[in-house]
């Protein structure tokens, strides 16, 4: 009787215990909440966040160009970035650094409308082109012109922000680059304007993480940072497995983005994500910076372990 009593009045006590407190982060993303973010809202819808003792707030940004900026000036603790853009950031003076990877994919492409006439990179002489994120998406653009006789002179560059499709499919541009190859190839198809797709790795760019966790150089080692990258595996491992109960997941968080074009572009994005977010291919990276350093784009690009870290 007394090991009841006892039992009883433990339980009782922890039950008037308050919570354990949940430390802030904040996120923000590189773009507007689409199914490249599909682990961060899976373990906000799971709780795998608050079992970490985390409350994220996860912030869609204005401009697609701030993030990073902002988490190195400390207005953020992390944001969702390029691989590229960071090399050429860190290379440029930004203290940050990649502490995890959520899609270990190319996703970018050159992309055309099908019906048009550019058929091949050559045909761009005298065209626009339509960007949104610069640093990176310009130079890209000048590496894949270089390869059939062109420069940045033979185009106008044109940025249309978020607007990558319906700029190109109104005309306002004849190419845009940035166009993801799991959305705006999607978003034209539904349209009936079709688009033919220039993939950035078969034109000779080498493989690269496309979208990755940055954080500010000097705070890799705060505690807040593995426990959230813990959420993210959880997250990305129930998506994996469970991908229809994922989705359902996502669009419960995100109700006007239960349409067909995320439907499609979850689809073609689930096998993309990172099932380990906190490793780190050291050789990719590597392989990468070198590529940016023979293009001049990232010149005092410093040792690796200097900017991309293995979170303990």
């Amino acid at each position: 009787m007394r090991l009841w009593t006892a039992a009883a009045i433990l339980a009782a006590t922890l039950a008037a215990m308050p919570a354990a407190a949940q430390d802030k982060l904040t996120l923000l993303l590189d773009w507007f909440v689409n199914p490249d973010h599909g682990p961060i809202i899976v373990a906000q819808q799971k709780g795998y966040f608050a079992d970490e003792r985390l409350a994220v707030d996860v912030i869609a940004p204005a401009d697609p160009n701030d993030p990073p900026k902002l988490v190195a000036a400390g207005k953020a603790d992390i944001a969702v970035s390029y691989q590229p853009q960071t090399q050429i950031q860190v290379a440029a003076g930004l203290p940050l650094a990649r502490i995890g990877t959520l899609i270990a994919t190319p996703l970018n492409t050159l992309l055309v409308l099908e019906s048009g006439p550019i058929k091949s990179i050559a045909d761009l002489k005298g065209k626009k082109v339509g960007f949104s994120v610069s640093g990176f998406e310009d130079a890209l653009l000048s590496f894949l012109l270089a390869k059939h006789g062109l420069s940045l002179k033979d185009v106008t560059l044109v940025n249309v922000n978020f607007s990558l499709s319906p700029a190109l499919i109104t005309g306002r541009v004849d190419a845009v680059i940035g166009a993801y190859r799991n959305f705006e190839l999607n978003q034209m198809a539904i349209e009936k304007r079709p688009g033919r797709a220039f993939f950035v790795e078969e034109e000779g760019l080498p493989a690269y993480d496309e979208l990755v966790f940055v954080a500010h150089a000097d705070k890799v080692r705060d505690p807040r940072l593995p426990r959230f990258l813990s959420a993210i595996e959880r997250g990305t491992h129930f998506l994996l497995n469970r991908p229809d109960e994922a989705w359902a997941l996502f669009v419960k968080a995100h109700k006007a983005l239960d349409d067909e074009l995320n439907r499609r572009a979850w689809a073609d994005t689930v096998r993309r994500f990172s099932a380990s977010p906190a490793a780190l291919d050291r050789g990719r990276w590597e392989r990468f910076a070198a590529f940016l350093q023979s293009q001049g784009l990232a010149k005092d690009l410093p040792p690796l372990d200097r900017y991309a870290v293995v979170l303990r």
